[in-house]
């Protein structure tokens, strides 16, 4: 009789793992969508009043009786449409990333998972605190302040689809520069830099801010101010966080192996 083949064995095994793996993804991703599309679903009936809120900040810096134009056919019904898909997935955002720690968790270190949830917990949070400051703050000065410049023969009437692109943009900027501190403390959790090399790199960050300000934002300076500043704060926010987080375990070990035993040099 002919013996099993070992290797044989093992390559199946790891077949069969590929493939449960592949199902479970599959899974999660069709939950993480049907989570999108529920939400959206209860949205659907509140489009026009999730739109109006949406063009809140720009319609309170118009003058009375100013209106958004619709100038596409099916602008007037694609554009709301938008605006409620990309809030539901905001509202389900949660949900969504859970289905992706559920699939990733297991194959994390423990301290891994230490680091993780709170990782993805703080970033959602402050991507959801850039867009509120964007909202909030920013679009009621940046609008007052181009509205404030229109002569009085213009009519000041955007076009909705590009109010769209304008306010997703927006959010998108502030919500990653509302990252700044996560980064700055993963950069030195996992040892890629030092707070000593943070600092002095410093300046190198200010004018990067202005140069990604001036790219992003409007060609005006309250806007370009309201990015950078948040930005250069949220970096020395991220330097004080990151004292007290320090290496992780293992890179922490290795770390300090490696001064105490430094490599040899070559005798003669």
């Amino acid at each position: 009789m002919a013996q099993d083949d070992p290797a044989a064995g093992g390559s199946e095994e790891q077949g069969e793992s590929f493939l449960s793996h592949l199902i479970e993804l599959r899974q999660r991703l069709v939950r993480a969508c049907a989570s999108i599309l529920i939400v959206f679903i209860a949205l659907s009936p509140f489009m026009k009043q999730i739109f109006d809120v949406v063009s809140l900040p720009l319609m309170s810096a118009l003058p009375d009786g100013t209106r958004l134009l619709a100038t596409g056919v099916i602008s007037p019904f694609f554009v709301p449409l938008k605006v409620t898909l990309f809030v539901a997935f905001l509202l389900a955002l949660p949900y969504v990333l859970y289905q992706v720690w559920a699939f990733v968790a297991p194959g994390l270190y423990e301290h891994e998972k230490r680091l993780a949830l709170p990782v993805l917990a703080s970033s959602v949070g402050m991507f959801f605190l850039g867009m509120a400051y964007c909202y909030f703050v920013v679009f009621g000065f940046v609008f007052r302040f181009i509205a404030g410049f229109a002569p009085e023969s213009v009519a000041v009437a955007p076009d909705i689809e590009n109010y769209l692109s304008f306010v997703m943009g927006m959010f998108l900027a502030f919500g990653a520069t509302f990252e700044v501190p996560v980064v700055v403390v993963l950069l030195v959790r996992f040892g890629m830099a030092s707070v000593e090399q943070l600092r002095a790199a410093r300046p190198y960050v200010i004018v990067g801010a202005f140069v990604v300000a001036a790219v992003v934002t409007p060609p005006d300076v309250v806007s370009q101010l309201l990015l950078a500043v948040p930005l250069c704060v949220l970096y020395e926010v991220g330097l004080q966080i990151a004292r007290f987080v320090g290496l992780s375990e293992g890179r922490g070990r290795r770390a300090a192996d490696a001064e105490a035993d430094p490599p040899a040099g070559g005798s003669a």
